[in-house]
């Protein structure tokens, strides 16, 4: 009996095995179909690209450069004679004439030395008439032989020396009127002029290092940016060998951005390039003028200058969204060629102008470069082409043809 019941347990034992390993045959006979159908389903269709066909072109290129503004004409003004400060005769921070007082030093000392001046001169001037007929006198009776040759000398030099004090008087009053005409300091230069440096009742000296203010021309305004050698090196290059023209009459206009990012309203001219390259930086000065008849540029301003540089002829430009890298920053783009097939592409790019690059070689006039879709593509599939813009426009009427929709 014991036997009997072992056998039927390795009877089930062997009948669910078959049972289980006829389920798992059907199980994968019915999933191979599926599975097959299913791959034949993930199969991607061919993607849909938007291309530019490349054209040489002639292109404007110009240089962005930084600087700072600073002023038309500068003038520190200075004592020319010592003396207390009496008057402050100006408003800080407003607009001063050329020859406006601006500072009243004491006078009375400068009027007391007029005075002396004056008083000397008179006092020669009074000896004058009484010498010279005294030397008058002499040389007629020299010629009587009724005085020595001696006391004639003596006489022709003291009218000599009379007016000699006359010149010397002369001069000295017109110093001393110079020297109480300039207790009043006036501007030198038309300008703003800023803070006060001194305050009334302080001592001030003549020619003194301390400027007693500042003004400043501020309209035309000139804008001073740097320029690396090296570009400049370049530009010079591509005129010489033709591949750039500067001969154009708007050339020299130079437009102008503030520190905020908004563009100035006027525009400037170039004046000149420095001579000498400063050793620390290796760039060159260039300078700017700018009108500026609102104030709105002040000295010291952080400013962009964008300058053109020439115009560039039979140059390729590509869209910059067309533009993608390899993991080491290399640039590479795609194209479609002449069978309908992706190609990728290595570029070496020269610079950017508004919303493309120049292209400096990898491409050739007539190649169509992919600006849309690139994402879906691979190098060496197919792709589905169309000119930029007529994708979007192919969908657009598809749209307006499809019929409404209808609704319960």
């Amino acid at each position: 009996m014991k036997k009997f019941m072992e056998d039927q347990r390795c009877q089930m034992k062997k009948n669910n095995i078959i049972r289980w390993m006829a389920a798992a045959g059907l199980l994968l006979a019915g999933l191979l179909p599926g599975g097959c159908g299913e791959k034949q389903n993930r199969e991607q269709p061919v993607p849909e690209v938007s291309f530019v066909t490349l054209q040489t072109t002639s292109v404007s290129t110009t240089a962005e450069l930084s600087g700072r503004t600073s002023a038309n004409l500068v003038a520190e003004v200075r004592p020319q004679v010592g003396g207390i400060i009496l008057k402050r005769l100006f408003t800080e921070g407003t607009d001063v004439q050329a020859g406006q007082p601006l500072f009243q030093i004491d006078p009375s000392l400068y009027q007391a030395a007029i005075d002396n001046a004056r008083a000397a001169l008179a006092r020669s001037e009074a000896n004058l008439a009484a010498t010279k007929l005294r030397a008058e006198r002499m040389r007629e009776l020299l010629v009587d032989k009724a005085v020595s040759q001696q006391d004639y000398d003596n006489a022709d030099a003291a009218l000599k020396q009379i007016q000699a004090d006359i010149q010397y008087g002369k001069a000295s009053l017109e110093t001393a009127q110079i020297n109480l005409k300039h207790t009043v300091i006036t501007a030198p230069i038309s300008g703003r002029i800023g803070r006060s440096g001194v305050t009334v009742g302080a001592l001030v000296t003549a020619h003194q290092p301390l400027a007693l203010a500042t003004i400043q021309q501020m309209d035309p305004m000139y804008v001073d940016v740097t320029q690396s050698t090296a570009e400049i090196l370049k530009l010079r290059r591509q005129l010489s060998e033709g591949r750039l023209d500067s001969s154009g009459k708007n050339m020299k206009n130079v437009r102008l951005f503030l520190e905020d990012g908004a563009e100035y309203p006027w525009k400037g001219n170039l004046q000149f390039q420095d001579v000498s390259v400063d050793p620390s930086t290796g760039s060159v000065i260039l300078r700017m003028l700018f009108p500026n008849p609102k104030g709105v540029l002040m000295p010291g301003m952080f400013v962009r200058a964008v300058v053109q540089e020439g115009v560039r002829k039979d140059v390729l430009l590509i869209p910059q969204q067309a533009i993608s890298r390899d993991p080491k920053g290399n640039p590479l783009t795609f194209i479609v060629d002449e069978k309908g097939m992706a190609q990728q592409k290595p570029l070496a790019l020269d610079r950017a102008i508004g919303d493309s690059w120049i292209v400096s070689s990898g491409l050739a006039p007539g190649e169509r470069v992919i600006v849309e879709g690139v994402l879906n593509v691979r190098p060496g599939a197919p792709v589905k082409a169309f000119p930029f813009g007529q994708a979007e426009k192919n969908n657009s009427n598809q749209r307006k043809a499809a019929p409404p929709a209808k609704t319960n």
